[in-house]
């Protein structure tokens, strides 16, 4: 069995070193292979294999050789967690391994005998490699024990991909960021290691119809919650478009996110996925009421990157480092990935799926806060906030027979409707008992007066999602059903889009 993380985690200090503390949770089972160029006390290449939930390392003093005839000593050291398969940055001054590393292989390892324990306790385990830049056949070899240090010799074996080139020759830049050592140790000066500071997200306007052109990229819409990621220092931070710290209420994504292991403000949206692999937010609420599990972060941009400011470059230039960024992230953070051009094409079979709708975004644009000609949202089927204002009583043994709902207008609550359908028994008593708390005397609104006769006034605070077939001429929602309560919005945020729709 793969030794455990104890000697991991008590050389190091998490509070100052940017490196991934152990996860609570046990990684799952993988192949994973990757090898670090490491800048320590002296130069040398951690080569890491996955195995049992831990990553096995050794250190390579002189770094892997392509010809069979140079054997490189590697020097056996403690196991590390996955989440160190993604690090790249530095180790600051007085920590364990100070220096700067990079992430200069990686891919998939096949032992070439099943049982990998007894190949290690033997002291000769063979394996392929399948990776950006070594592949082929290796193997470790144990020469001694010297104390606690175990002495192994990494030597390539004969076959197609044997060569006479060294480490040194194969690459000098990062296979994840493109930098090199001196760019990387720049990069953690400037960033410290610390996550970004939250900025204004970008927000979209909604159109009908997709916008054509190969200048457009086309994401599908997801049905959950717009976030901003913050990472670095081996922490994370997830914030609502507003500004408001939800860490605690993503804290598995958070965890995840924190073994990206760059400095890096990323957005986003948190959703859980139906059958068929749409997102779904009453499945998304139910999950935040429950323990988070299934919620998955897909992130579309990204804003800064290791202290650099991104928001400048083109869209498809963000994208292409915001993908680099998250290979071998944890399967709960997710590239959203798009498509160039055929917008209509894309907004057919993404309502033909059952989809909300989609993005479009200009693939030269710059990335700016609020709402700009940039990004684009066209909806399959309506759907909008509204604010609860009071509720009508029922004659059944029930709290509610329908809620009313207005938005923000030009300073005033203008009457939008009612909706009845959509609850559920525990969705239906959480509303009453917040609304219980809001009670008021007089309507904010100006409604009509047989519904106004009996209702039940509340105070303006609870945003609700609905879906709705249209709005009358005179703008009231025709057949809504309730969806879920949202509290990322503030309740004067909420006002009417032509045609309906949330951003």
């Amino acid at each position: 069995m793969a030794g455990g993380l104890d000697t991991y985690r008590a050389k190091r200090d998490f509070s100052r070193t940017p490196e991934p503390a152990p996860s609570r949770r046990r990684a799952k089972a993988g192949r994973g292979y990757l090898i670090q160029k490491h800048d320590a006390t002296r130069l040398h290449y951690d080569l890491r294999l996955e195995h049992d939930g831990v990553l096995l390392s050794w250190a390579v003093t002189k770094g892997p050789s392509l010809d069979p005839a140079q054997k490189r000593l590697a020097v056996r050291t403690e196991d590390h967690p996955v989440s160190y398969g993604t690090f790249e940055g530095v180790i600051p001054e007085g920590q364990y391994g100070a220096g700067t590393v990079m992430l200069w292989d990686r891919g998939e390892w096949e032992p070439l005998k099943d049982d990998v324990d007894a190949a290690l306790k033997a002291g000769e385990l063979s394996f392929r490699l399948s990776g950006e830049r070594l592949k082929g056949e290796w193997a470790l070899v144990r020469m001694n024990r010297e104390g606690k240090r175990e002495n192994w010799l990494l030597i390539k074996k004969s076959d197609a991909h044997a060569g006479t080139r060294d480490a040194s020759e194969l690459g000098a830049t990062s296979i994840a960021s493109g930098r090199t050592m001196a760019a990387i140790a720049k990069a953690g000066t400037k960033s410290g290691g610390k996550p970004p500071k939250f900025r204004e997200p970008a927000l979209c306007r909604l159109v009908d119809e997709p916008p054509e052109g190969e200048d457009w990229l086309h994401e599908l819409k997801y049905d959950g919650y717009r976030l901003l990621a913050a990472v670095g220092g081996g922490e994370a931070r997830l914030f609502t478009r507003s500004g408001k710290d939800w860490s605690d209420r993503f804290a598995p994504l958070c965890e995840d996110l924190s073994g990206l292991k760059a400095a890096a403000l990323i957005d986003g949206e948190a959703a859980v996925l139906k059958h068929g692999g749409l997102s779904d937010f009453s499945a998304l609420q139910a999950a935040l009421s429950g323990d988070g599990a299934g919620i998955v972060f897909f992130a579309f941009d990204l804003l800064e990157l290791d202290g650099e400011d991104l928001t400048k470059l083109p869209l498809v230039e963000r994208k292409a480092k915001l993908k680099t960024l998250l290979k071998g992230a944890p399967d709960a953070i997710r590239y959203a990935d798009h498509v160039a051009g055929h917008g209509d094409r894309v907004f057919e079979k993404a309502c033909a799926m059952g989809a909300e709708g989609i993005i479009s975004k200009r693939a030269d644009a710059p990335y700016r806060g609020g709402r700009t000609g940039g990004w684009l949202k066209i909806k399959c089927e309506h759907r909008e906030e509204a604010v609860i204002i009071g509720w009508s009583p029922s004659d059944k043994d029930r709290e509610f027979a329908s809620l009313l709902l207005a938005t923000f207008e030009d300073g005033a609550w203008v009457y939008r409707g009612r909706v009845g359908t959509g609850f559920d028994a525990a969705a239906r008593a959480d509303i009453a008992a917040k609304m219980s708390r809001l009670t008021r005397k007089t309507a904010p609104a100006d409604v009509p007066r047989a519904i106004a006769k009996d209702a039940v006034w509340v105070t303006p605070s609870l945003v609700a999602e609905l879906r709705y077939t249209e709005r009358t001429p005179d703008g009231l929602f025709r057949h809504p059903a309730f969806l879920g309560l949202r509290e990322d919005k503030a309740a004067k945020e909420v006002s009417a889009e032509p045609g309906g729709g949330h951003g």
